[in-house]
């Protein structure tokens, strides 16, 4: 097998063959494919895409590339995973709700991705916290607390982790073959009985129209059924941040708030979650009713944040994360206000430029060997429809220094359109069997 003839096949529109996919996944994993050859792979496919077959292919070939996982438990094993979106942090609180509904979640997660943030930069906000774990601290873990949000562990799909860094920072993320590789790679090695997605669509997502988030999805629930995990969709909307927060530590804060009770702090990121977890729960047999009233219990019961801490300590973070989360998360020395350079109404958000700004505070990467500052970002921000006044706060810009405020705060004005009134569209747009 030779690297370079296999990417001269995707550079010609040809698919290689299930072997060479396969040998070219292995040679990600130990290093035989280098970053170079690996930047050009992803090009191509991005450029040219592969088959139907090609993309299965890939998938199995990166999952093959390390162990595949079996799980003995007393309750279904079950995961999430979302395409990515800015102000996304679900899974922070999907798992450990599912866990106090009784199911086991080992949710092997990833980083910052282009202009969205990753739910492990969320995670290591929290002092103390490694989500680098061995495969037997993930099974203990999940065992005992019934969710851990890790990393991808040297032997689960080491050829996704080393191709998703590479695409982070070649500018090869926007493809659906690469994407149902990736997130199907480490769900399928991590052994799971069922799968919701959550394909994010709008100008803070990857796929911008819902005819490219509807062929993510169908990507994503075919080629995961048809490798024998029970799989559905959700096509969500990302015209606007999902939580009213945009960066790592502000992201947990909210989602702290939510398991505290308290969901009026982010509707909309506290009904998707509702969503996605019954669906997960009638997947497995629940009926529709049943499935929202355990979540919700889960919740307002103080259960699911209950899970959420025995977590973080397990993971090494601090004990007290249920009662004084508050004193834990850092915070970043120069706050102020973003505000409306102009009087009308919030009629257009450019998410994916204000993932960038984050990025651009320091919450996110522009090389691989980047610093995430985790105290950076954008809190109360304004959504989609809201009358404002010239004057009025758009948000609240948490930066390292008075020029990096500045230079974010500059950057939302230009992110947000104002104008005439608008009604935003459904949050759930669709679901894909």
């Amino acid at each position: 097998m030779d690297a370079r003839a296999i990417i001269a096949k995707v550079r010609g529109k040809q698919t290689p063959s299930q072997d060479e996919l396969t040998w070219f996944a292995s040679g990600l994993a130990s290093g035989a494919v280098s970053d170079a050859q690996a930047g050009a792979f992803a090009m191509a496919v991005v450029l040219n895409g592969l088959s139907d077959a090609g993309r299965v292919a890939l998938t199995q070939g990166m999952r093959d590339s390390g162990d595949v996982m079996k799980w003995d438990l007393p309750g279904p094993v079950i995961d999430k995973h979302s395409t990515g979106g800015v102000g996304d942090c679900v899974s922070l609180i999907l798992a450990p709700v599912l866990a106090a509904c009784g199911a086991y979640v080992p949710m092997i997660s990833g980083r910052g991705l282009g202009h969205t943030g990753g739910t492990l930069d969320k995670l290591e906000a929290i002092p103390g916290l490694n989500i680098n774990v061995t495969e037997k601290q993930l099974r203990l873990i999940t065992r005992e607390v019934g969710c851990a949000i890790v990393s991808a562990t040297g032997q689960i799909a080491p050829a996704d982790r080393r191709l998703y860094a590479i695409r982070d920072v070649t500018a090869t993320v926007e493809s659906v073959d690469l994407i149902t590789a990736s997130i199907l790679s480490k769900k399928l090695a991590a052994g799971l009985e069922s799968l919701i997605l959550d394909v994010k669509c709008g100008s803070g997502a990857f796929m911008k129209t819902p005819d490219e988030a509807r062929a993510l999805a169908r990507a994503l629930v075919d080629a995961a059924n048809g490798a024998g995990c029970k799989t559905a969709a959700l096509i969500s909307d990302m015209n606007q941040p999902l939580a009213p927060a945009l960066g790592n530590a502000v992201e947990v804060a909210v989602c702290m708030e939510i398991l505290a009770g308290d969901t009026s702090v982010a509707p909309r990121l506290y009904d998707l979650t509702v969503g996605l977890c019954a669906q997960l729960l009638m997947m497995q047999g629940e009926d529709t009713a049943t499935a929202v009233s355990q979540v919700k219990t889960a919740i307002g019961s103080g259960g699911a944040m209950e899970r959420f801490a025995q977590m973080i300590a397990a993971l090494g973070g601090p004990p007290d994360m249920a009662h004084d989360w508050h004193t834990h998360l850092p915070k970043a020395p120069v706050v102020g206000e973003v505000t409306a350079p102009e009087t009308g109404h919030i009629a257009a958000i450019d998410g994916e430029a204000l993932g960038l700004a984050v990025v651009g505070l320091g919450g996110g990467r522009n090389v691989e060997t980047d610093r995430v500052n985790p105290a950076v970002g954008f809190t109360e921000m304004i959504g989609l429809g809201v009358a404002v006044t010239r004057g009025d706060p758009l948000c609240v810009v948490h930066a390292a220094d008075e020029d990096a405020a500045v230079a974010a705060a500059l950057a939302v004005q230009r992110a947000i359109t104002i104008g005439d009134p608008v009604t935003p569209g459904p949050l759930v747009i669709e679901g894909i069997t």
